[in-house]
This record gives structure tokens, sequence and C-alpha cells, in this order.
């Protein structure tokens, strides 16, 4: 079994995505780690494993800045139920651990749905594996997965 850099660095090989791969301390949140990376947090774009009633799996890129907005995302995929699965569920659909995830890779190629925001810049996402970051323009890993582009998210509600 490679492990999930390797398996990142081969997906997005093969998909002619250029990418760069960086170690970086560990972080205790989004922002934590966009301060580390020197990067704002809507530059980090978290890749959630959303699943569907009938057992399916979707990724949603989601700029760190925003939220999903399951109203929007449930209208867009056609169906009236949507949810983030525990971790261990996450883990089986993807072969990663939350915090790692990423499209490029995974153990099943599940349908990804990109939010606009994010179009047009340098970003970072996860890289398989704890304590590295993965860096491609959004363009061109949304080209590489066909993703479905819309507006799925919303801002962060301000926090207490």
């Amino acid at each position: 079994m490679t492990n999930g850099r390797q398996r990142v660095e081969a997906d997005a090989a093969a998909r002619g995505v250029e990418i760069e791969i960086i170690e970086r301390a560990p972080a205790r949140s989004l922002e934590e780690a966009a301060e580390i990376l020197g990067i704002t947090p809507a530059e980090i774009v978290k890749t959630l494993v959303v699943k569907r009633s009938d057992g399916t799996f979707l990724f949603a890129l989601v700029p760190g800045d925003r939220q999903i907005s399951w109203p929007k995302l449930r209208a867009l995929v056609g169906v009236n139920r949507l949810k983030l699965p525990d971790a261990e569920v996450a883990l089986a659909a993807t072969g990663y651990e939350r915090g790692t995830i990423t499209p490029f890779g995974s153990t099943t190629a599940w349908p990804v749905f990109a939010d606009r925001s994010m179009a047009g810049r340098r970003v970072s996402m996860g890289a398989g594996q704890h304590g590295l970051s993965l860096f491609a323009q959004a363009d061109a890993v949304i080209r590489s997965f066909e993703a479905t582009v819309a507006d799925i998210t919303e801002p962060i509600a301000a926090r207490e």
C-alpha cells in the first residue's frame, strides 16, 4: 500500500496537474495552518466528504473562510438529504484521515463540486498525510476532476 503523499503525487501527475507539496508544522485550526503557510484562510480549500442518502459520496471543495450551504448543495446535487459522515466513514470512502483528505488519489473517484469563489487562484489543500500541504492552481484542479463549479457556500457565521 502506498502512502497518502505517493497516491496524491501519482494521481496529480496522471491528471497533468502541477502540484507542490510542502511539509508544515501541525496546526490546531485552519486559521493557524494559514498563518504557518503564510496565506489567508480563503486560500486553503477544505475537501469535505459528503454522504448522500443512497450511501454514495461526493467531494465538496470549500474555501477556508466559507462553509457549505446545505440548501444550495442539495439543490445542485438534486437530493433532499446530505450529511458529513463520521471520521471512520470518511476514511473508508477516501483512504484518507480527516485533515488530510483530497480528491487526488482517493481510493474512490467521487464526483467533485467546487465553490466558485476558489477559482482563479493558487490554493492549498490536504495532501494525503498529516503535516503536509498541497499547493496547486484551483482552475487546474477543477478541470482535472471535471468538477461542477457553483455557489455552494456561505460565509462562516461569526463565532461568539
